[in-house]
């Protein structure tokens, strides 16, 4: 073992793209084992590796983490990336858990029939712009600090830069409302090692496309 975290899930974006983002936003370099075969998924199983049966799963600090939430929360209480005291967790765990919601919605629209496509889509992006993007809006408004919480980046900041370009893969101008949003787009992206990971080649995955679900479909069935 090299000693860095093993990520091991599909060759697609998914529940294991935050975990790689937060990785990546610390800086700590990681090595992935892509499941490209429903068998490559039954033998993580037989060989115990997966408590609850399913990916992701992070190798990490002898441990073989599963459950999405709690291996962001390890990675970021481990890299300092969970505000100072409980109050902040609390508030970087409130902006989280609302920043899942629209990543669900995200996530599965490539799954929609696709006479109920631009429907779903329509209905992300209403939500995105009139529910979740000006709730950020204003957090940074009111707190008036370059972060969400605090005055240091946090697992909020990363997740949140992360959702503003999905969002904007579905429409380049998601942001053309929120000035504040749009600056704060602009100073995460360009923090060194989340530089690094936007750049090409990077291990970030690309948007799902329709092409790539029936491989999915065979491997999770």
């Amino acid at each position: 073992m090299s000693g860095k975290p093993v990520l091991h899930y599909v060759s697609v974006r998914g529940r294991m793209e935050p975990v790689k983002w937060l990785l990546a936003a610390a800086g700590v370099e990681f090595e992935e084992r892509i499941l490209k075969t429903k068998d490559d998924l039954q033998k993580l199983r037989t060989d115990g590796c997966l408590l609850f049966q399913q990916v992701p799963m992070v190798e990490i600090d002898g441990m073989k983490m599963v459950q999405t939430r709690a291996i962001l929360n390890y990675i970021a209480g481990k890299y300092n990336l969970y505000g100072k005291d409980l109050k902040e967790r609390a508030l970087i765990d409130m902006y989280v858990e609302g920043l899942a919601d629209l990543f669900e919605l995200i996530m599965y629209h490539e799954f929609k029939p696709a006479n109920e496509k631009e429907k779903d889509l329509a209905n992300i992006m209403d939500k995105a712009t009139n529910r979740y993007l000006p709730v950020f809006e204003k957090v940074l408004k009111d707190h008036g600090h370059d972060f969400l919480v605090g005055n240091k980046l946090s697992r909020a900041d990363v997740n949140l830069l992360e959702t503003i370009l999905m969002v904007e893969e579905f429409k380049p101008d998601a942001l053309a409302k929120f000035p504040l949003l749009q600056s704060f787009k602009a100073r995460m992206s360009n923090i060194p090692s989340i530089k690094k990971f936007l750049q090409p080649g990077s291990p970030r995955k690309p948007p799902l496309q329709e092409k790539d679900i029936p491989n999915l479909l065979a491997i999770f069935s």
